[in-house]
């Protein structure tokens, strides 16, 4: 069974959107390095308190990869994308916004949940319908994200705003993609696999 002809001209719209999913995955990483140091004069908390914070977040990023298939046998990509990056962009609004540690490592656990489900979901979504060469490059973007988190929690300290900030700025590009995801997540039920097949279910 042969999809539509249109379903083709989709690829490019996945594509894009993988290539800004994987950006969002590296954000928050970079992100956490360099205002750590500010973060933690905020909570009055030890420098080596970054390791529980990573561990935190660490356990949540496994918990919903290991849960990663049962979910997506479950639920569409398209969804899960979308309430996925949900989740990673409240609990990075939430790290601009919570006076506490303790909520703070909650937080932590929900962003580690949330980039968990998107980077497997992804990778197991763009294993089957995209190219090798269009995997390594969601790779790369991954390691734009990285690259532009210090850069905006440094533009941000340096106009002279709190480390939050940076949290608040990509907290709201990740809803908007979240949005986006929402809104496109039947083009992903319905995007065909190299060749022209259809998937199998």
């Amino acid at each position: 069974m042969t999809l539509p002809a249109a379903a083709p001209s989709r690829r490019p719209l996945l594509a894009l959107l993988a290539f800004l999913a994987f950006v969002s995955l590296g954000l928050p990483d970079g992100l956490l390095g360099v205002s750590w140091p500010s973060m933690r004069g905020t909570f009055g908390v030890p420098l080596d308190a970054l390791g529980l914070l990573a561990a935190v977040q660490t356990a949540g990023y496994l918990t919903s990869s290991f849960l990663s298939g049962r979910l997506l046998r479950v639920m569409p990509i398209g969804t899960v994308l979308a309430l996925s990056t949900l989740a990673a962009a409240a609990a990075l609004l939430g790290f601009a916004l919570t006076p506490g540690w303790p909520l703070l490592l909650a937080f932590g656990f929900v962003a580690g949940l949330g980039g968990g489900a998107v980077d497997a979901g992804l990778n197991a979504y763009g294993a089957r319908h995209f190219s090798a060469r269009t995997l390594n490059w969601l790779h790369a973007f991954f390691g734009l994200g990285t690259t532009l988190g210090p850069l905006i929690v440094t533009a941000v300290l340096g106009s002279g705003n709190v480390w939050r900030w940076s949290y608040v700025i990509v907290g709201c590009a990740q809803l908007g993609l979240a949005l986006t995801f929402f809104l496109t997540r039947r083009r992903w039920a319905g995007h065909a696999a190299p060749g022209g097949e259809a998937a199998a279910p």
